[in-house]
């Protein structure tokens, strides 16, 4: 699984000019599942994005993590992520996982969210969203989680 966090002051999913997903600071995640992605893979990555330290202590080093300052989380679907875009002038998504799987792998994601991390917002997978937001830092980091031998 493939996630893009942005560390945020404020972050939120529309559809169809609807707010469904709303926070002020934490981390927005774009996520993206990939064709041999499973709950292992899940669970790791969602372990990171709630540990990986991008906010700033007393002495304004990056030694917080969402947790540690009880930030706002938006996860938004982005299948996007999971292109090849190593060659041509479009991106191939081979690698991305069917919709089916997709979707089913993103839902568990959502639940283990809502499980270890209560107040979590989300976009809606295969959805047309508008996602606004105002990156603090800026700060971005790619997390990737691959299954062993991958």
């Amino acid at each position: 699984m493939i996630s893009i966090i942005q560390r945020v002051s404020e972050a939120k999913v529309t559809v169809d000019g609807i707010a469904i997903g709303t926070i002020g600071t934490g981390i927005m995640a774009l996520v993206a599942v990939e064709k041999q992605d499973d709950k292992a893979q899940a669970d790791r990555l969602l372990e990171r994005i709630l540990n990986y330290r991008i906010f700033a202590d007393a002495d304004d080093k990056m030694n917080l993590s969402l947790r540690d300052i009880s930030g706002g989380l938006l996860i938004v679907p982005q299948f996007t992520l999971a292109a090849d875009t190593q060659k041509g002038n479009r991106p191939s998504f081979t690698s991305a996982a069917a919709p089916e799987m997709g979707r089913r792998l993103f839902d568990y994601f959502q639940q283990q969210a809502e499980k270890l991390y209560p107040g979590s917002q989300f976009g809606r997978f295969g959805a047309d969203m508008k996602v606004a937001l105002i990156n603090d830092g800026p700060v971005t980091f790619t997390l990737r989680c691959q299954a062993a031998g991958v």
